[in-house]
């Protein structure tokens, strides 16, 4: 891949994070039961908190994603720094399924009664949905990196040998 699209793409994910922050920072003032509130009182909200404690996977996995697409731009994509970074990318994807679902679960279990969490239960499905499908096609891609940097280590002993 040539180093001009590595760095768009890290681009693409800076900008993915602050997208990310500014959505996280305005929308509890938007909220519609925040209207009324003190901005104290919006941001030490008990659901608002966990979002943002479970938002630290979200930013784990970006940042790892840009430290691949490093390794991709100084071709090292075949390299066990890439498969390690993909592991930790499909930790994070996974931690994220697993801490959406509980969201969802707090939700369906003590919401009050006149609140219909519909909606955020539709919400909640359709991201772990996409976090699980993250997971699998980065479990894909790690086992096919795993594969090329053996063929890689392989082909250096054998290139090392015949040296000899």
């Amino acid at each position: 891949m040539k180093q001009s699209s590595t760095t768009f793409l890290q681009g693409v994910i800076v900008l993915i994070g602050i997208l990310a922050l500014v959505i996280m920072v305005r929308f509890p003032l938007t909220e519609g039961r925040a209207a009324n509130l003190e901005l104290f009182s919006i941001y030490s909200d008990p659901l608002i908190l966990y979002g943002y404690a479970s938002s630290i996977p979200f930013f784990i996995a970006l940042y790892k994603a840009f430290k691949l697409l490093g390794y991709i731009g100084q071709n090292e994509s075949f390299s066990q720094n890439s498969v390690r970074t993909l592991k930790s990318i499909k930790y994070c994807t996974i931690v994220m399924s697993i801490l959406i679902v509980m969201a969802g679960l707090y939700i369906r279990i003590f919401h009050n009664e006149g609140d219909d969490p519909a909606g955020f239960l539709a919400i909640c499905i359709v991201a772990t949905f996409v976090s699980l499908v993250v997971t699998v096609s980065v479990a894909v891609l790690e086992k096919i990196l795993q594969d090329g940097a053996d063929l890689k280590s392989d082909y250096k002993q054998l290139f090392e040998q015949s040296k000899k």
